[in-house]
């Protein structure tokens, strides 16, 4: 039914006209963060005015003055796991896990992506250090693997000494222990994401101490972000393309004080990407916020019609990406990509480590 009703929302007439070359532009490599700024404040911030198409340069420590008594901030409190495991095959051979979702059930099985010389066939043990064995079992399709593991003690805690934090591709080092810091929101709780909700990354308890000072209601949701958000889109034609499931929770008082802030006429502005579709999906046919859990799979671009946000923090992403896609569709598209031309000229700093856009 939510299903239906999202598409019901999307006219296919604009949708048919949106090729994956309308969200192409040129990003020189040089301008791809590799390690965070500093402080988590010190990046600069793009101000986008959607009725006015103005746009205004800024440092992130400022973002307050955008903000307004009654405003209610939406954020996503997953928490990133190290998800990369380096180990070796019983056999002998190197392997590395990336863990991707839990599957549901008593056993700790996950579906996972692996690297090795020769795809693991079912009933291959795995030696992944601290005691933790993994053993791959039926089930998974390509290029995912179902894998059973077993450590003889909590699995987050010996996953949190011997797990590595799953940097993003395109930063072109290894991760290190600051990364254990910085690749996390100072709002993260609940563990379970693959990838940060990386918006949220420029975010001090200060900036939200003096955003609550002013009257803005800050309230948590969960979205257990995974690769489907950042799954490449391979068809020009991109109605085609399908978001992966990702497990979202939204708290019963979130979506309270959504609903009372719709209903008074006020602005609901969500933190990152993330927050957005799992607002956007949660959306009753009262139009009204719902509480609980389920999995999303929102492909959110041009032509859709958002019932919830009045506002957008976000980073600049990828060419071609579904992020793109949806920041294209809440600004426009031709706004957007005239606001991502000037960022280059600028020489703002792109993707996870990079800076931060606000959309009003």
């Amino acid at each position: 039914m939510i299903a239906e009703a999202i598409e019901a929302r999307a006219p296919t007439w604009y949708l048919e006209q949106m090729r994956l070359s309308d969200f192409d532009f040129d990003l020189p490599e040089e301008l791809i963060a590799q390690h965070p700024p500093a402080q988590r404040q010190d990046s600069r911030l793009m101000v986008l005015n959607r009725a006015t198409e103005k746009v205004e340069l800024a440092q992130f420590s400022d973002i307050c003055t955008w903000f307004r008594s009654g405003d209610v901030l939406i954020v996503n409190d997953t928490r990133v796991i190290p998800a990369r495991l380096i180990g070796r095959k019983e056999t002998g051979g190197r392997i590395e896990v990336f863990l991707v979702r839990r599957l549901p059930g008593a056993e700790e099985i996950w579906a996972c992506l692996t690297k090795c010389s020769k795809p693991p066939r079912p009933g291959t043990r795995l030696l992944l250090g601290e005691g933790l064995e993994g053993t791959v079992v039926e089930g998974g399709e390509p290029p995912y693997r179902h894998v059973r593991f077993n450590c003889g003690d909590d699995f987050g805690s010996v996953l949190e000494k011997v797990g590595r934090i799953p940097l993003p591709p395109y930063i072109r080092r290894e991760d290190t222990p600051e990364d254990r810091l910085r690749y996390q929101t100072v709002f993260a709780r609940e563990a379970g994401a693959v990838a940060a909700p990386t918006a949220g990354l420029h975010f001090t308890e200060d900036i939200f101490q003096t955003l609550r000072g002013k009257g803005v209601q800050i309230c948590p949701l969960t979205l257990h972000v995974g690769l489907g958000t950042f799954l490449p889109v391979r068809d020009d034609d991109i109605v085609g393309h399908r978001m992966h499931e990702e497990n979202y929770y939204v708290p019963a008082d979130t979506a309270a004080a959504v609903n009372l802030a719709k209903a008074q006429g006020r602005r609901v502005i969500a933190l990152g990407t993330t927050s957005t579709r799992t607002l956007e999906y949660a959306l009753g046919e009262q139009g009204r916020l719902q509480a609980g859990e389920g999995t999303c799979d929102l492909f959110i671009r041009p032509g859709f019609t958002f019932r919830i946000i009045d506002g957008l923090v976000t980073n600049f992403h990828l060419p071609c990406s579904t992020l793109l896609m949806l920041v294209a569709a809440f600004a426009g598209h031709r706004f957007i990509l005239e606001a991502y031309r000037q960022a280059v000229a600028e020489q703002f700093r792109f993707f996870s480590y990079g800076d931060c856009m606000l959309i009003l």
